[in-house]
């Protein structure tokens, strides 16, 4: 639902387990999905200024509206290629007319949830099809069934103590190979028809994962040439969302076309804080020297190999985080169409040689809190810290 609602731009705050909900009907209620609070009857001084708020926020959406079809090149000329995450179709058709450079994470897990049991290979087929020609010639990812952790399959449920550290990702996957060549024969199909699929692996953490992974697609390539259909070798990417990942990233890189890094699950990892637990989420910061080193690691070494790296989690669409990843030499970002057109104009306004300054000053810090207070002071002096 998190993802959802902040794909389709919605106010949403989560934890609020202790509010009676039963209560509020016939009262007016503010969530403020900035903040994470619930204002239950604000009075009037306080609702004068959340409409002022909503004003404001429908202003600068229209004057974003402006950047849709420039480049996202910082004043400089360097270039960041800006994608979009999507989840479902609807996604898509408002993807096509946002400026978007692609989609650079299509969650296939979604579209499993519209339905009572796993679609069938000629339904992921027509799902696959329609994305990637709602996008031509726009590159398009689709990412590979990505369930357990913090998200069970009505249908297919997984009842474990710890979730987080269990059978979720790529291990689904490659424990279920026959449903996962479905899956792989149904991408490759809908690839016939655009030449623009690229598939990307989630919670790789090892080499023969990614080995086994890359033999399951080809023996669906194989099956489908020997149907006569011409299934072409799409571009192949791993996710780097595990400490695991990032310490193998050398021998991995070379194996597949690029490199997409899950920043929310590589926070989590790295920090060991479950960011759906209420008594600890304050912990989960991707601004963590840790995890900003490991990124840092990933792209050099990636960009050694010759392979381009792609964020697509949520520091992507933080206008302070997305600062530091365009210093890194991240190639991408892949972005919740509601910030895409934010992260537009950071990178059009700050200088690429300004945000290399600012990286080198901010990697000599030991705590996310000066880290964070730094880059929006530096956004503030660009008036970008709307």
């Amino acid at each position: 639902m998190a993802v959802l609602a902040r794909g389709l731009g919605i106010p949403a705050v989560f934890g609020v387990s202790h509010l009676p909900l039963g209560s509020l009907n016939r009262r007016e209620v503010v969530v403020d999905g900035y903040s994470a609070h619930v204002c239950i009857q604000p009075g009037p001084a306080l609702r004068q200024k959340y409409l002022k708020l909503v004003d404001d926020k429908a202003e600068l959406a229209r004057d974003l509206q402006a950047l849709r079809h420039l480049p996202a090149l910082t004043p400089d000329g360097h270039h960041l290629e800006l994608h979009v995450n999507s989840s479902l179709f609807a996604d898509i058709a408002l993807a096509r007319d946002s400026g978007a450079e692609g989609v650079g994470l299509h969650r296939t897990e979604l579209t499993f949830y519209l339905f009572d049991r796993l679609p069938s290979e000629e339904e992921q087929t027509s799902i696959y099809t329609h994305i990637l020609q709602a996008m031509a010639p726009r590159p398009v990812v689709l990412r590979t069934l990505d369930i357990g952790g913090d998200k069970p399959l009505p249908y297919w449920q997984i009842n474990e103590p710890n979730p987080a550290l269990g059978w979720r990702g790529i291990r689904v996957s490659l424990d279920q190979p026959d449903s996962f060549k479905t899956q792989l024969r149904a991408m490759l199909r809908a690839g016939m028809t655009c030449p623009n699929l690229a598939i990307l692996f989630p919670m790789i953490t090892s080499v023969s994962e990614l080995s086994r992974a890359l033999a399951l697609l080809r023996q669906a390539q194989e099956e489908l040439l020997e149907k006569g259909l011409p299934a072409a070798w799409p571009r192949v990417g791993l996710m780097v969302e595990v400490p695991a990942t990032v310490y193998q990233i050398d021998t991995l890189a070379p194996m597949v076309d690029f490199i997409s890094i899950g920043s929310n699950d590589l926070t989590q990892y790295l920090l060991a804080v479950d960011r759906t637990n209420a008594r600890v989420a304050t912990l989960y910061d991707s601004l963590h020297p840790a995890v900003l080193q490991a990124i840092q690691l990933v792209v050099k070494r990636a960009h050694l190999a010759g392979r381009p790296v792609s964020v697509c989690g949520e520091m992507a669409g933080d206008p302070a985080a997305a600062l530091l990843l365009l210093a890194m030499g991240v190639d991408q970002l892949s972005i919740s169409l509601g910030n895409l057109l934010k992260i537009k104009w950071m990178v059009r306004t700050i200088p690429h040689r300004h945000a290399q300054e600012l990286l080198a000053e901010v990697m000599q810090m030991d705590n996310a809190t000066p880290i964070r207070e730094r880059l929006h002071h530096v956004l503030r002096e660009y008036d970008l810290d709307s």
